[in-house]
């Protein structure tokens, strides 16, 4: 009766290599920089007809919108969990303060909400890291 015997959960379960991302890892921030550049292109319109520079106003924002994170996505677990959660903080402020300047808002609102939008997914990616350590 060997073969009924229980094993151990996760004993057969293969870590991934950090090394080479796979595609489902990739799958992700090239999906959000497309979403991003997409806004930023219509955001960049502002009403007018779409022409060849507001195209490639969106694949240039949304291309470093997905660079930035899988960046991130790879230098980030090497950080210490403070560091890890402030980049994350950073990032997604810069991103919502450059959307919403595209708004012709003031700098000083755009900054105001960035900051408040760092802020926040600082605290939380703090807390998931905090909360999920080894």
């Amino acid at each position: 009766m060997a073969h009924a015997a229980p094993t151990l959960p996760g004993r057969h379960r293969q870590r991934a290599d950090t090394d080479h991302p796979s595609r489902s890892a990739l799958a992700r921030p090239l999906l959000m920089g497309l979403v991003y550049g997409v806004y930023a292109a219509f955001m960049n319109r502002q009403m007018g007809p779409v022409d060849a520079g507001n195209v490639f106003y969106g694949i240039l924002c949304g291309a470093l919108f997905a660079v930035c994170m899988v960046a991130l996505a790879r230098i980030g677990p090497r950080l210490p969990r403070e560091l890890h959660a402030a980049a994350y903080g950073a990032f997604a402020g810069v991103a919502f303060g450059y959307l919403y300047s595209l708004a012709d808002r003031s700098v000083l609102r755009s900054v105001g909400l960035a900051l408040a939008v760092a802020a926040g997914v600082g605290l939380a990616a703090f807390y998931r890291y905090y909360t999920r350590e080894d």
